[in-house]
């Protein structure tokens, strides 16, 4: 299974289009938050399932900031990230991941890339599509891929 994982839009698409377009048939969409008033959009578009919290700035969404999902054998916290204060590194919400028994940890808000496997349990933030704080300041997301077996792979990727 192919997941195309994407954060912190707020409110522009164009880029979200490109990814979809770059990797072609995916079979699940995960938005991280601040998608500030689009959540509908990218139902619409992604022609597959898509699992979505708001973030700080959803202000009119009825979304929870937080939430579980089993997706290819995997249990799945995903959250925008500022409950746990991410901002300031990533123990609370890896405690959080914990707590909860995911396999999987799922963070926006900071609007840079992570990807680390920490004591077992990945945990990934696809950066921001639209508007980018890393050194390179490229929009960013990331392609996870969960085979058969239960193995996960996953890559950030820079446009």
């Amino acid at each position: 299974m192919r997941i195309l994982i994407v954060s912190d839009t707020h409110g522009r698409h164009g880029k979200f289009d490109i990814a979809l377009e770059n990797e072609g048939a995916v079979d699940a969409v995960f938005h991280l938050g601040d998608f500030q008033g689009e959540e509908d959009y990218f139902e619409i578009v992604s022609e597959c399932p898509v699992f979505m919290v708001a973030g700080n700035n959803d202000f009119f969404s009825d979304l929870p900031f937080e939430r579980e999902v089993s997706f290819g054998g995997k249990k799945i916290f995903m959250a925008h990230g500022h409950g746990q204060h991410v901002h300031a590194g990533t123990r609370r919400i890896v405690e959080e991941g914990r707590k909860r028994g995911s396999d999987i940890v799922m963070f926006g808000h900071t609007h840079v890339p992570y990807l680390e496997e920490e004591e077992g349990m990945l945990v990934l933030n696809p950066g921001s599509l639209t508007y980018p704080r890393q050194a390179n300041h490229k929009a960013s997301y990331i392609l996870m891929e969960m085979d058969e077996s239960g193995k996960v792979s996953a890559e950030i990727k820079y446009m």
